[in-house]
């Protein structure tokens, strides 16, 4: 197996602010974790569990404090700013559980956005939103704008958007958290077949039932990884 991202001994320590300005909180504390083309994996624990932490280092939006995060086996722990923001364009798709669509652009312009950062050329841009945009089922809502659209019609934007430059990994943070029962599983059933074509997912959730889907579920508790279970999904 094709290892994509790995978290080596990996620490990261805030220190608070108020009301115990000197005190540091162990986000995470001493984590290995390799994760493997085309697996899906699960993170689940607590609020204050670590599991937010890990997603935002796995997603180059933060920096462990010591430890090593290879990605594609490039130690991307201490690039800087500018590398970071490469890495997360090229490498990297997020779905967000807010969906974080740009509300003055349609469809289409959002799912573009990432593509123009990366220089890609209009043209050719504009022919992989068309594309991604059937694939997600809004053939009918290119030209609408998020407030015109439903949950579950924003979330599918935001797929097709994370997708936009064929990433390496794809995380998600709460991606059902916003939608009813029957439009979130419509949702997983769309990752469950971008999983099923290769598509490497990282999925952060409270939801048991979005858990049972991965192939892997890693428990956090206090920082540390308390348990790994294999689903064998």
């Amino acid at each position: 197996m094709t290892t994509v991202a790995e978290l080596v001994d990996v620490h990261r320590y805030y220190k608070m602010e108020l009301p115990n300005p000197d005190d540091w909180v162990r986000a995470l504390d001493g984590v290995s974790l390799t994760f493997t083309k085309g697996e899906y994996a699960a993170i689940v624990g607590q609020s204050g569990s670590g599991k937010s932490t890990m997603l935002n280092l796995l997603g180059c939006l933060d920096r462990p404090t010591s430890g090593q995060y290879l990605l594609d086996g490039r130690d991307v722990s201490q690039f800087d700013d500018d590398a970071l923001s490469w890495e997360r364009n090229q490498r990297l798709g997020f779905v967000f559980q807010a969906y974080n669509l740009i509300p003055h652009l349609t469809v289409l312009e959002n799912i573009e956005v990432p593509m123009e950062y990366a220089g890609t050329p209009a043209n050719e841009a504009r022919d992989r939103s068309h594309m991604l945009a059937e694939r997600m089922g809004l053939g009918a809502r290119m030209g609408h704008r998020p407030a015109e659209l439903s949950g579950g019609q924003q979330q599918r934007v935001a797929i097709a958007r994370a997708l936009a430059n064929e990433p390496r990994v794809l995380l998600a943070d709460e991606p059902t958290g916003n939608l009813d029962s029957a439009t979130g599983q419509e949702i997983l059933a769309l990752m469950d077949v971008l999983n099923d074509e290769g598509a490497t997912l990282i999925v952060v959730t409270h939801d048991a039932n979005v858990a049972a889907r991965a192939h892997r579920v890693i428990h956090m508790l206090d920082g540390r990884i308390e348990k790994i279970e294999e689903n064998g999904r």
